[in-house]
């Protein structure tokens, strides 16, 4: 016997932006740790724990968006320890840059970008998954 669920529009977006934004960061992330080429030069004074950190992050985007398809509450949790765990790591990539580690500004916009989409993903799954 199956279940038919009843996708709403937003999780149809929501979906689509978790699994776009997982395949994103894991193809800019992996192509600056395992590739020396134009993509590594180009991203200038990276910072090493932020992109292994978002390169592994990008897998679990994506299993995250699954779970968001089948509405299963264990997502809803995961994409909450997503912002958590992106906001860590964006408290200790400001302590690095306080103590004058070499960084890139769009280091920064990417972690707040991260953070804000992540924070919107996990508020309207919280809303539209039931997760007692």
């Amino acid at each position: 016997m199956s279940v038919k669920l009843n996708r709403s529009i937003g999780i149809w977006i929501v979906t689509a932006v978790a699994v776009l934004f997982g395949l994103l960061t894991i193809k800019s992330g992996g192509s600056v740790i395992f590739i020396d080429g134009a993509d590594r030069q180009a991203a200038g004074n990276y910072v090493p724990f932020v992109v292994w950190f978002n390169f592994i992050a990008g897998f679990v985007y994506i299993i995250a968006g699954a779970g968001l398809w089948m509405q299963k509450r264990w997502a809803v949790r995961l994409s909450v320890i997503i912002v958590i765990a992106t906001l860590i790591v964006y408290v200790i990539f400001g302590l690095y840059i306080r103590g004058g580690g070499s960084y890139e500004m769009r280091t920064v916009i990417a972690m707040v970008l991260r953070s804000l989409v992540w924070t919107f993903i996990a508020m309207f799954a919280y809303r539209k998954i039931n997760i007692q």
